[in-house]
C-alpha cells in the first residue's frame, strides 16, 4: 500500500509539473532576477529594449562552458540547456561600448560593472563590444554576478520565447 501512495503521488506531482509547463511556467532558482514562479507571456512582435525575456541560449561552445561552470543550469532549450531571463538592453543597430561598465549609445547602463573574474576567482572575459548586428539581442540583468552579454556578447532574437512575468517570487 505505500508503494502505491508513493506512485500515486509521484505521478500527481508530475501531472501538476507538465500542466504548470504547458501553461508557460518556469521556477527561476538564479539571484539574477527574484527567486520563485515565472510565467512566459507570448510576445506578438520583436524583442525591444526594456523587456524581461525569457531566451534560450545558443548552443555553442561559450554557453557549454558556462554550463560547466554552474552559470546555467539544464533545460530543455538546445545543447540542453536553461532558459535565461535578462532584460534586453540593446537591439540590432544599437553600439554598445564595454570598459569597466557598459554604455549603449553613449549612455551608461546601471549596474553594469564588468568583473574580471567569477565568484571562484576563474578569468572571465568580457564581450569587446560593438554595434549589435541584426537578428541579435544584448542582454543585461543588474544583479552583479550576473552571466550576461557583458561576457556572452549579443545572441540571436530567435532563442526569445516570450516576456518574463513574475507569478510568485521572493527576495531581492
Amino acid at each position: 500500500m505505500p508503494l502505491v501512495i508513493l506512485l500515486a503521488g509521484t505521478g500527481l506531482v508530475a501531472a501538476v509539473a507538465g500542466a504548470g509547463w504547458g501553461a508557460g511556467l518556469r521556477i527561476n532558482l538564479t539571484p539574477s532576477y527574484p527567486r520563485g514562479l515565472w510565467r512566459i507571456k507570448t510576445l506578438d512582435r520583436a524583442a525591444a529594449a526594456g523587456d524581461l525575456v525569457f531566451i534560450c541560449p545558443p548552443d555553442t561552445a561559450e554557453f557549454k562552458r558556462a554550463f560547466a561552470r554552474g552559470y546555467i543550469r539544464r533545460g530543455l532549450c538546445a545543447g540542453g540547456l536553461s532558459p535565461l531571463i535578462k532584460t534586453v538592453a540593446a537591439v540590432s543597430g544599437q553600439q554598445v561600448d564595454v570598459t569597466d561598465q557598459v554604455s549603449i549609445d553613449g549612455r551608461p547602463l546601471p549596474g553594469s560593472d564588468v568583473r574580471r573574474a567569477d565568484a571562484a576567482g576563474r578569468l572571465l572575459a568580457s564581450f569587446a563590444g560593438g554595434i549589435i548586428p541584426a537578428g541579435e539581442l544584448y542582454l543585461h540583468s543588474d544583479f552583479a554576478g550576473s552571466y550576461d552579454s557583458r561576457y556572452f556578447g549579443p545572441i540571436p532574437s530567435s532563442g526569445v520565447l516570450g516576456l518574463a512575468r513574475p507569478v510568485f517570487t521572493f527576495g531581492p
